[in-house]
């Protein structure tokens, strides 16, 4: 929640189609290029904090939005909204408005999503491209199938990845969600040690797991998801979260509720963006800048073969990492992450011929 986390550093501005947008905006030193960070589900800029202060420090410039639907941007109601080449026009504009010309482009999850079609669609506004845990996909003219997935990962890990999207996709997930999720947190570091509200937290539980192995069992299978937030499952926190940052992140996801959020996956499985990504020659569907992608060697759900797989096959200047943790790798593994961050930004200083 870009206003409240980072009152110094953020500003709420209203687009040319009326959209209000809030970020965290840090200018770069001279010569020093801006990170643009795209966070993913369910998180906000917040989620990004470690980077903010660590890139800033070192005369990096930072734009970092919260991304439609969450915290103190717009949340719109309609699924349609959320379609991916919009959102990208979104970034566009504010790229622009902030006169930043270039920024190296880093996502996240379903930020990770948002920054290849930002490349499809403004590679103008790209120096080059970091994807996290989620890899580069091509703009496809078919609608995302959580059904055939689920079968396909079945049949290879021996477990469903996809079923929470399922119930993602039901009218009835945002209030579940919603009803999970207190603003309230135990100060001694336990999920279940607050019991003051009707809310208990096994939405953030879930999601953010102290054994990434959990998500094997109650995210990936049909109905497995629902199931653990509706019964108020709860677990240990884990360790890369304090108290107070969990209690931040549900304050944040409050807010505004699931309902915006969860119009990502809505909008994917209805295929807005088919269209559009029909309309693109093939060589727009290819990506000619150099990009880094860092995978989580523990995350059970996005597989990290599968997406060092296929993000090959469409980027000509890749670069692949490994690290071994979660799938919230920027915190998790914060002072990895930043070093690979920067290692790839002075990197790509190097190269006058892609500079703005």
């Amino acid at each position: 929640m870009a206003l409240s986390c980072f009152p110094h550093l953020s500003k709420r501005v209203e687009l040319g189609d009326g959209t209000g947008y809030a970020y965290v905006y840090r200018a770069a030193s001279a010569s020093k290029p801006t990170f643009l960070l795209l966070h993913g589900f369910p998180s906000s800029s917040y989620d990004w904090r470690h980077q903010i202060h660590a890139l800033a420090a070192k005369g990096f410039g930072v734009l970092v939005p919260d991304l439609l639907g969450y915290g103190d941007t717009d949340s719109p109601a309609d699924f349609e909204a959320y379609s991916l080449k919009r959102m990208s026009h979104h970034l566009a504009e504010i790229v622009a408005n902030e006169g930043i010309g270039k920024v190296i482009g880093v996502g996240h999850d379903w930020g990770s999503g948002l920054l290849a079609r930002f490349y499809t669609w403004h590679a103008e506004c790209l120096l080059a491209l970091i994807f996290i845990s989620v890899g580069y996909f091509h703009p496809s003219d078919v609608a995302f199938d959580p059904d055939a997935l689920n079968e396909i990962t079945k049949k290879h890990l021996g477990y469903s990845t996809f079923g929470y999207q399922k119930f993602f996709d039901t009218e009835e997930a945002a209030t579940i969600l919603d009803n999970h999720v207190s603003a309230l947190f135990a100060m001694n570091g336990s999920w279940s040690d607050v019991r003051l509200t009707l809310q208990p937290e096994s939405t953030t539980s879930l999601l953010y797991p102290t054994d990434p192995e959990v998500w094997k069992e109650h995210l990936g299978p049909v109905g497995a998801a629902e199931a653990w937030i509706s019964s108020n499952k709860i677990s240990s926190r884990p360790a890369w979260l304090t108290a107070e940052e969990v209690t931040t992140h549900n304050r944040v996801m409050s807010k505004k509720g699931y309902r915006g959020p969860l119009n990502w996956y809505k909008s994917a499985m209805r295929g807005i963006d088919m269209a559009d990504n029909a309309s693109l020659p093939e060589e727009r569907k290819h990506v000619d800048l150099p990009t880094l992608l860092v995978v989580s060697g523990n995350d059970y759900i996005v597989q990290a073969d599968k997406h060092k797989n296929e993000t090959a096959t469409w980027v000509k200047q890749l670069r692949i990492e490994e690290l071994s943790c979660g799938h919230w790798v920027q915190l998790e593994l914060p002072d990895q992450l930043n070093q690979l961050l920067e290692g790839f930004a002075d990197e790509i200083e190097g190269k006058p011929d892609i500079q703005s």
